[in-house]
Parts: C-alpha cells; structure tokens; sequence
C-alpha cells in the first residue's frame, strides 16, 4: 500500500478542520458580542448541539453499515475488485444512511 499519498490528503482534512474551527469560533464570539437576548442564543447554541449529536450519530451508523460490508466483502472471499464489491459497500453505506435517519427521526 502506498503511504506517501495518505501525507497531502491529511494535511488538506487538517488545514480544512482548523479553518472551520475558527471560523465557528469568530461566528460564536460575533454572536456574543452583538448584545443578542440570551434566548435568542440559546436557541441558537442548542439548535448546534443538536445538529453536531445527529451527526455523530449519522457517521457512526455508516461506519458499522460500511464495517458490516467490509465483513461480508471478506467472508465470501472476494479478494478482486469488482461491481458486486462496490455494490456491497454502496449499499452498506445506504442502509447506515437510511437508519441513521430512522434513528434521527424516532429520537426527537
């Protein structure tokens, strides 16, 4: 496997992750600063944690549905690529979307 090219692709995730961190710190701090009523930025802070839990657990149920794949891709042997191993992942990754939707929507 070839490492070197894992090198770029994390420092663009890592460059993308600290300016996004930023700037929802500059958002936040705007948002404190602007003499807001404190019911409007709760409001606010909460409709984010909100959103950051049903992403953790959107990804999370992808990741089991892709490692569920992953498992069936080893367990029948196939050691190729080919359209029916790319036809398991890809429909792995649809039910760990389609549950995580399930479980986003019954957990409100």
């Amino acid at each position: 496997m070839n490492f070197d090219a894992l090198i770029p692709i994390t420092l663009f995730i890592v460059v993308y992750l600290a300016i996004k961190a930023v700037v929802d710190a500059r958002s936040r701090r705007a948002m404190v600063q602007s003499n807001g009523s404190e019911e409007m930025l709760r409001s606010l802070l909460d409709g984010e944690e909100t959103r950051r839990r049903q992403a953790s657990l959107r990804w999370g149920t992808i990741f089991v549905a892709l490692a569920v794949g992953f498992g069936l891709v080893e367990a029948f042997g196939w050691d190729e690529l080919s359209p029916g191993v790319f036809a398991v992942l890809l429909g792995a990754t649809g039910i760990g979307n389609l549950v995580a939707y399930y479980l986003g929507r019954n957990a409100k």
